[in-house]
């Protein structure tokens, strides 16, 4: 694995930190490939959450300037700049929303242009008070790219995504947090105690369970209502197998908090 990315797993949870912070960590190539590297290694090992974060005082701050001015003077071919688009942050960002277990966008600091979206990308969006986050394609004269398009409106709506990528607005936390880009807003001093305890309450749950629960809900939205409850009816028969859901009921009958073990 590069070490644009490093990954620490501990007590259940995945730490995968993108760690090019002189580069304000924005999506080269090494940090496509390191980061969809990290997603394999996580994936093959005992984790239960997923918690991505920029190391220094960025979490992402977008596509690789350098490439794009290369692409710009001829120095690399267009189709060979579309290429690398497709093989490498379109196919990251696609693993990321495909990733089966729960993710966690631990934003410290800029998250803009494919940084925006890898925030996006994730289930859950926790943010610093003083982050910020933006779509600013426009500022190098692009469309949108890494997902935008399909990302974006199913958080905020058609209206507004296009007023933030028309204008190239960089929104606060606590704008960001109004429009739903963003779960939870916490106090800089209290951040990393408070996504610690956040991550804990996910990694200490009952993974099979959730790991069909996210799957149903992105399904959820190419179903029928009939579809989306069939869907879910299987899903409930694989869980009820689980030691998990034992452990529930039992907890729940002895009134005392349950203690998965994630299977």
């Amino acid at each position: 694995m590069s070490d644009a990315v490093l990954v620490d797993i501990e007590d259940g949870v995945a730490t995968i930190t993108l760690n090019e912070p002189d580069r304000r960590n924005a999506f080269s190539l090494a940090m496509s490939a390191g980061l969809r590297d990290a997603l394999d290694e996580v994936e093959e090992s005992d984790a239960r959450c997923v918690v991505i974060e920029g190391a220094g005082d960025a979490f992402s701050a977008g596509g690789d300037v350098e490439l794009m001015s290369q692409t710009a003077t001829g120095a690399v071919p267009l189709d060979e700049s579309v290429r690398t688009l497709e093989k490498t942050t379109s196919e990251t960002m696609a693993r990321v929303v495909a990733f089966p277990l729960p993710t966690v966008a631990k934003v410290d600091g800029p998250a803009v242009g494919a940084g925006a979206n890898l925030a996006t990308a994730c289930d859950v969006q926790l943010a610093n008070e003083d982050a910020a986050i933006g779509f600013v394609f426009r500022e190098v004269g692009l469309a949108v790219d890494a997902g935008t398009s399909y990302l974006l409106p199913r958080v905020v709506g058609t209206n507004v995504a296009k007023e933030l990528v028309f204008t190239g607005a960089v929104l606060g936390a606590d704008r960001a947090h109004e429009l739903g880009l963003v779960n939870h807003v916490y106090d800089a001093d209290e951040f990393d105690e408070q996504v610690e305890t956040f991550v804990e309450r996910i990694a200490t749950g009952p993974t099979v369970a959730l790991r069909h629960s996210k799957r149903l809900i992105d399904e959820g939205l190419r179903r029928t209502v009939d579809e989306a409850m069939v869907a879910e009816a299987t899903a409930q028969g694989l869980c009820f197998d689980t030691d998990d859901h034992a452990e529930g009921v039992t907890a729940f009958v002895e009134s005392r908090e349950p203690e998965f073990e994630g299977s």
